[in-house]
């Protein structure tokens, strides 16, 4: 019994560590995997205007929208809130704008549900959890964030 003891009180030596540090690490993690994901479609969407602006004409159906603004919309919000997602500046607000650009693009790609393989959905299903994380818990200590309520 005497060694499980030790073994707790070994294991509990870490608990002030993961509580003042862990949350943070892992926020950050979470900030740079979805940060990365959506910027890297923006950048794509970018990279060949006309292609994007022809899906968002005759592949997407975003409703209330127009094509062009809708492509517009999209990528901006795929580029900016992305960028401040990494970054951790206005985290919050960034994980929700990349939670309505995720949920929006379920929605207006009803082809997503109908793929053979369910890894397209299924993506777009974790990364709105991850968001949905990070809008509760917050980016942690390591972003602009953190430093500008420090410094306030």
């Amino acid at each position: 019994m005497n060694v499980f003891l030790r073994l707790h009180s070994f294991s509990m030596r870490f608990d002030q560590l993961l509580n003042e540090w862990g949350g943070s690490l892992l926020s950050l993690g979470l900030r740079g995997f979805i940060g990365w994901q959506f910027f890297k479609a923006g950048q794509l969407k970018l990279s060949d205007w006309s292609a994007t602006l022809s899906l968002f004409r005759e592949e997407y159906t975003v409703p209330l929208l127009p094509p062009e603004l809708a492509a517009f919309a999209g990528t901006g919000g795929e580029v900016i809130f992305s960028i401040l997602l990494l970054i951790g500046f206005f985290s919050r607000p960034a994980a929700l704008g990349l939670l309505a650009v995720n949920v929006m693009a379920v929605i207006s790609y009803p082809q997503l549900w109908q793929f053979e393989c369910p890894a397209a959905i299924n993506d777009h299903f974790y990364w709105g959890i991850l968001l949905l994380v990070l809008i509760a818990f917050g980016p942690g200590r390591l972003s602009l964030d953190h430093l500008l309520k420090k410094m306030h």
